[in-house]
């Protein structure tokens, strides 16, 4: 099949004009870093976070040099006094939260039969228990106040969540990873019910192939060819494409989505 080539970037709108947004797992060229990179286009204050405190502060600076607003704080999901001092800073620095992407978690290939207790743990306690985490602090510093909506004084906030395809479908060697991502998606399912009662609405994205140049650069030619072989359009998406989909979901125009996981691919089941 061949491949269709990518849109032209997209410009920013205002969209998410005055609003304080974290972003996790943000320190480079993925989909966190695509998500923090558009929400500044898109006017909002951003406070990245990552674990890798060296490419956190690189990106930092990268995107400081363009943009008024942004911040960043090094951040392990799977450390719950961490997570805490993260939500803590936005809403010390800003005066408010009103946006949360929780785009951290881990991969893996292993059969079933061969994993080890612990390549199962910590794929979970990354991608499910680190969402559930930040999910929670977000939600009590949105139920405590320290949160806005698209209109001044609302209540409210966001949550979107980034889960996956293989969330939906199986795929060999991805047990620990279906797993986790599936639960992201029943986390924010359960959490979108609960939050609604403050005003607070939780989707997810759910990407199956999202790529940059350092993925290429360890993936082989042969995989890679596999992989966009499913895709509708022959090709990988760029990490700002899924990032599109996220600030739709932070924004106003999906005022009425909640408990959603939104497939961004042909691959939803």
């Amino acid at each position: 099949m061949t491949g269709v080539e990518s849109p032209a970037y997209v410009p920013g709108h205002g969209l998410l004009k005055g609003r304080t947004a974290v972003v996790t797992a943000a320190a480079g060229a993925g989909i966190g870093g695509a998500t923090a990179r558009r929400f500044l286009e898109e006017g909002a204050r951003v406070l990245i976070s990552d674990t890798h405190a060296r490419r956190l502060k690189e990106y930092e600076a990268e995107l400081a040099g363009e943009f008024e607003g942004v911040s960043a704080l090094a951040c392990d999901v799977t450390d719950e006094a961490q997570v805490q001092a993260l939500f803590d800073a936005a809403v010390r620095q800003h005066g408010r939260l009103d946006i949360v992407v929780n785009n951290a978690g881990l991969g893996g290939t292993s059969d079933l039969v061969d994993m080890t207790d612990e390549q199962w743990s910590k794929v979970l306690d990354v991608t499910l228990n680190g969402t559930f985490r930040c999910t929670r602090a977000a939600l009590r510093a949105f139920r405590e106040g320290g949160h806005g909506g698209g209109q001044e004084g609302r209540r409210g906030g966001v949550i979107v969540n980034n889960a996956s395809v293989v969330g939906w479908r199986a795929q060999a060697g991805q047990a620990h990873y279906a797993a986790a991502k599936a639960g992201v998606m029943a986390l924010t399912r359960c959490a979108a019910l609960e939050a609604a009662g403050f005003g607070v609405r939780v989707n997810a994205v759910s990407p199956s192939l999202a790529m940059h140049p350092h993925l290429v650069k360890v993936t082989t030619p042969e995989l890679l060819e596999e992989l966009t072989a499913r895709e509708a359009f022959g090709r990988y998406a760029e990490p700002w494409e899924v990032a599109n989909v996220i600030v739709f979901l932070a924004s106003d125009y999906s005022s009425y989505m909640t408990g959603e996981a939104v497939s961004v691919s042909s691959q939803h089941a």
